[in-house]
């Protein structure tokens, strides 16, 4: 039972003075609140007496039972993934989706987001406002239950809300939990009510009515606790993808970002839906035909496809189920895969349009493919509370059916599509083939069969690949230097001659018969592409190290172009990093300092004196000598590493469509539009 000595202390705090008018209503409420968290206390305010020395009992009473809110505070992680940054917007999002999910009902067309200069992040719909009327078991307002109990709201409840993202019911009430401060405001009959709550804990016992309202409506403010979170602050670009992705899956739904840091506001509003989504995807690519599109609903089920091929060499297809972006694909994506597969090798025949014996593989029917696949399901089984992968079996075979029938209709309609299509696909077979005897060959040469490493590679002594990092270093001046300066025990280096092809304009045939490329594949050990296994990694931090002028630059987003678009792997699990060598020398007699920016060079001047000092800028590697290297770049006490990540699938693959692809307009566009942002060019 719990301590009696515990009740009065809770019960103290709240007990009726006659200074304080509303204390009685404050009592009836710590009682109310009392017998709501009795488990908690019971178990987590276990007071016993323990001699010296004696070893703490392990008993049915030392079991933790965390409940409500307390049980958020207590591990973030489970509900959020992280307390990082990412963490602290996916507590946006939580409060985002359910503005959404009016939208999804028809009872939304518009949601604005606020950053606001004191910290915290307002979210407001024009959607029907939460309920605030009693919930008959609580006897609370609906939105006191929605906003303070894990597992309520209306999403499980299919008359409301035929599908929604947050089925969990959890999303709100984590934002809650994990807010210093949330202040929740309804509009709706004409009202406007008011809940306010401190830590997950509310200010007052219920929702207030607190004057007339204009309209209907929820918004949401709040600060994330950073006693939990780690301190940061909102970034504008971060929630911008996530809205501008909500738009496109909610056609004709205007959705508005305002920072008043920096005065800063975009509007997203897509009549198109995921057909513009495409197109945004595809800007700056040769498409081979129109966008194709459907929206079927089937069974209460909704199915959304919108595809188009381009000349490019790689896929880019986004899944979502519940405007969940399901990063892992799922049962939607399986379907899917199966009906463009099986349906381009039907027409494919019935039109002979194939050579002799030869079928196209789900690879080569993907190979310049952009493709969205969104579907609403009623009832979504994900993979944990992230909702990453969707797991209802049903729904790959509803996809491949509708997917299947809407395919075949375009096809006869569209003929010169599917011979575009079909020509592309046969090109792509031919190059697997050309790519697995290259993949063969890279094999034969490597550690995968003869245990062979790349000659030129100075391999490291360790055999723990988690302690392992491997240089890839630019130029074999600098490959000789990084060799004598390194710590041999742990760090490997790889020079690389001259610039690796750009894997953005070729195709993987090519990319594998490059000899430097084909040195990275087997001295990293994972292999490439379809046959990637990040379990063969042999060093868990792979570093690029190029030099500080306009080619080290280029030879760094050759890299980060090939990783990215054929071992993608290594940088979602966080094993690239890119180098930060110094740029400066400042040295005067004996006393010398290195500077990594113009500002730490000016400063580094100021503090020496300007009489005898001596400035050299560096632009390449190989003018350091292998102990300015090691102290400078290479040694882990002293070294600067930028990890490189991927904050916006999206984003990530128009850069690099822009950037490193074949048109040049878009690139050319681009350079203009950013070149003013430039601080570090070397010319």
């Amino acid at each position: 039972m719990l301590s009696e000595n515990v009740k009065s202390v809770v019960l103290s705090v709240y007990r009726p003075h006659k200074c304080h008018s509303q204390s009685k209503d404050l009592y009836t409420t710590a009682l109310l609140f009392f017998s709501e968290v009795k488990g908690f206390y019971e178990h987590n305010f276990t007071m016993t007496d323990q001699p010296a020395g004696e070893q703490p009992s392990y008993g049915a009473k030392e079991i933790q039972v965390l409940e409500g809110l307390e049980a958020v505070r207590k591990r973030p992680g489970m509900f959020i993934g992280s307390t990082n940054v990412r963490g602290m917007h996916h507590m946006a999002y939580e409060a985002i989706d359910n503005s959404i999910d009016e939208a999804l009902a028809g009872y939304c067309t518009g949601v604005t987001v606020v950053i606001r200069k004191d910290g915290y992040l307002s979210i407001i719909d024009n959607g029907r406002g939460i309920p605030v009327d009693k919930h008959a078991k609580f006897n609370k307002s609906a939105l006191y239950v929605v906003l303070t109990i894990l597992h309520a709201g209306g999403k499980f409840d299919r008359n409301v809300y035929k599908v929604s993202g947050g089925l969990h019911g959890v999303g709100i009430s984590v934002t809650t939990a994990l807010s210093e401060h949330l202040i929740a405001e309804v509009r709706r009959d004409s009202k406007l009510w008011r809940l306010e709550l401190r830590k997950g804990i509310p200010v007052t016992p219920d929702a207030l009515e607190v004057g007339p309202a204009e309209g209907t409506g929820t918004t949401i403010t709040f600060k994330p606790d950073f006693s939990i979170m780690e301190q940061n602050e909102w970034d504008f670009d971060t929630l911008a993808t996530r809205l501008r992705e909500l738009a496109f899956l909610n056609k004709g739904v205007e959705i508005k970002l305002i920072d008043e840091r920096t005065v800063k506001e975009s509007i997203f509003k897509y009549d198109g839906g995921i057909k513009s989504f495409v197109e945004y995807l595809n800007k700056g690519k040769t498409a081979l035909h129109p966008v194709f599109y459907f929206e079927k609903e089937k069974d209460k089920y909704t199915v959304e496809i919108a595809m188009q091929y381009t000349t490019d060499y790689s896929e880019t297809t986004y899944t979502f189920a519940n405007n969940i972006n399901t990063h892992e694909g799922g049962s939607h994506l399986s379907g899917f895969k199966s009906a463009l597969t099986r349906t381009i090798n039907k027409f494919a025949e019935k039109h002979k349009l194939l050579e002799k014996d030869i079928t196209l593989s789900s690879e080569d029917v993907r190979e310049g493919l952009t493709a969205v696949v969104s579907v609403k399901v009623p009832e979504p089984q994900f993979e944990g509370q992230t909702k990453t992968k969707l797991g209802n079996s049903e729904v790959k075979g509803l996809v491949d059916s509708v997917t299947s029938d809407q395919l075949s209709t375009f096809f006869e309609e569209n003929p010169s599509a599917i011979r575009s299509i079909v020509g592309k696909c046969m090109e792509a077979a031919h190059a697997r083939e050309a790519a697995r005897k290259a993949r063969e060959l890279v094999r034969r040469k490597g550690a995968l069969d003869t245990g062979v490493l790349p000659g030129k590679l100075a391999d490291c002594s360790s055999n723990e690949p988690e302690k392992c990092e491997m240089y890839l270093v630019e130029g074999d001046s600098a490959g000789g230097s990084a060799k004598q300066g390194r710590n041999r025990e742990f760090q490997a280096i790889l020079p690389l001659r001259g610039k690796i092809i750009n894997v953005e304009k070729a195709r993987l045939v090519k990319v594998l018969q490059n000899n430097e490329i084909g040195s990275m594949i087997t001295a990293i050990g994972t292999g490439i592409g379809e046959e990637f296994n990040l379990a063969k990694l042999r060093y868990h931090k792979i570093i690029i190290m190029t030099d500080a002028d306009v080619d080290g630059h280029h030879i760094a987003c050759l890299l980060l172009t090939f990783f990215y678009r054929q071992m993608q792997q290594l940088i979602q699990n966080g094993h690239v990093f890119l180098a930060q060598p110094p740029l400066f020398r400042v040295a005067k007699g004996k006393k010398e300092e290195y500077a990594y920016t113009e500002e730490q060079r000016d400063k580094l001047v100021k503090d020496f004196g300007e009489d005898g000092v001596t400035v050299q800028r560096y632009k390449g590697l190989g003018e350091m000598n292998k102990e300015q290297l090691w102290d400078t770049t290479m040694n882990p006490e002293n070294r600067t590493l930028k990890q490189i990540t991927i904050e916006d699938a999206v984003q990530a693959d128009h850069i690099f469509d822009v950037l490193m692809g074949e048109e040049v307009e878009p690139r050319r566009e681009f350079i203009q539009q950013h070149a003013k942002e430039v601080k570090e060019l070397d010319v």
